[in-house]
């Protein structure tokens, strides 16, 4: 089988990406600025936007397309001009990119790539961390990559907005339609193998509905079609290569020595190199399996059982990352309880599908800094200027 994205995700994708162009084309129009409170007669004060300058933009390889028109955008509408350093992983979505561009007739140096190896990846990051001409470092990838990009721009104090990892938490209520949140987790869980930063990464049940829940979830699972990603009846495909495909086999393997029992899937579906792994569900987890602690980017859904709501969200808010976190409940006043009390940026109460280019999107706790998209997205490629003007007292 070919590797790669389903097509009909990548064409979803491609939507997704051109939204994001649509939206800030628009919210262009709309960076205003402030004329101040006049509190001394002879002086006015007013504040300008004004656009950061060069942005270095470093994007992921799960959506190589989305990833750099959702940064781009809002710079361009900005006023700023962009070096985009796609993943050395999936180069070509940024070069065709940037053929569009010129096909548009941007003007030339405003929108540039860069492309290199695995090997020289480091010092592509490093050159737009420590060169003064870039003022923005906009970063969607792993929280380690994060951290030294950061720790890098300092040396030139830029404006850095950071998209890291994730372990979403999953939390399915007693009171919630099993069949629903099970159905949800399936296309949050599985959707792009697993690999996307915002996928349910830990399957929170309440003990009332636990075994209904896991007979519900095996069901909708066992449905998947791991397809060669070119078919129609492709529902899941494979991983991104060698690396991913191994992290996937620890973490399956690490939590059956830890008691965890395979509901479904387990293995990968062929020996000759294949990045094909089945969509998997591991039940009775706990905390101190790889599954659960770290975030697995592949098509494992672990799932693990709780009494209460408040053990719900100790352990929905014991990792250090904070992107996303999903609610199963038909109790209104429980949903609001727990989406105000999740340590995350988004939230989905009874929905796993919650972003678009109009809400912000970004994390909190060592998932990032700054939000993309929505009229927020805006302000990361953005200087506020004061400018007072004195001496205009009347004669």
């Amino acid at each position: 089988m070919v590797d790669g994205k389903p097509l009909h995700e990548a064409k979803g994708e491609v939507k997704y990406a051109a939204s994001f162009l649509e939206w800030f084309s628009e919210e262009a129009k709309r960076i205003n600025g402030e004329v101040l409170p006049n509190i001394e007669p002879h002086l006015r004060r007013f504040v300008l936007k004004q656009p950061v300058g060069v942005c270095g933009m470093i994007t992921p390889w799960n959506f190589p397309l989305a990833m750099i028109t959702r940064k781009v955008a809002p710079a361009l509408a900005a006023g700023c001009t962009t070096v985009i350093k796609p993943s050395e992983e999936t180069p070509l979505s940024a070069l065709a990119f940037a053929q569009l561009v010129d096909e548009v007739q941007v003007p030339q140096g405003v929108v540039n790539v860069i492309t290199c190896s695995r090997n020289n990846a480091e010092l592509a990051g490093l050159l737009l961390c420590t060169s003064p001409l870039v003022r923005n470092i906009s970063f969607t990838g792993s929280t380690k990559v994060g951290k030294w990009l950061l720790e890098k721009s300092a040396s030139t104090v830029k404006k850095v907005s950071l998209e890291l990892g994730g372990n979403a938490p999953f939390i399915v209520f007693d009171s919630a339609d099993v069949k629903l949140a099970a159905d949800k987790a399936v296309k949050s869980r599985f959707r792009n193998a697993g690999q996307t930063c915002i996928c349910a990464e830990r399957i929170l049940v309440q003990e009332n509905v636990y075994e209904s829940f896991i007979d519900e979830f095996k069901k909708i699972t066992m449905a998947l079609r791991v397809r060669d990603p070119m078919s129609s009846e492709c529902d899941m495909s494979s991983l991104i290569n060698e690396q991913a495909l191994a992290k996937v086999e620890d973490h399956v393997n690490d939590a059956l020595l830890n008691g965890g029992k395979i509901v479904c899937g387990g293995k990968k579906l062929s020996s000759n190199g294949s990045l094909f792994y089945e969509p998997t569900i591991i039940r009775d987890c706990t905390t101190n399996m790889k599954c659960i602690a770290e975030e697995t980017f592949g098509p494992v859904a672990p799932v693990i059982k709780f009494k209460t709501e408040e053990e719900a969200l100790l352990l929905a808010n014991s990792r250090n990352s904070g992107l996303s976190g999903y609610i199963f409940t038909n109790n209104m006043s429980q949903s609001w309880r727990v989406a105000e009390r999740l340590e995350v940026g988004m939230v989905g109460v009874n929905e796993s599908v919650i972003t678009n280019e109009m809400v912000p999107f970004g994390g909190i706790k060592e998932s990032g800094l700054g939000r993309e998209g929505s009229s927020h997205g805006i302000e990361e490629y953005i200087e506020l200027k004061l400018v007072c003007i004195g001496a205009l007292e009347n004669k």
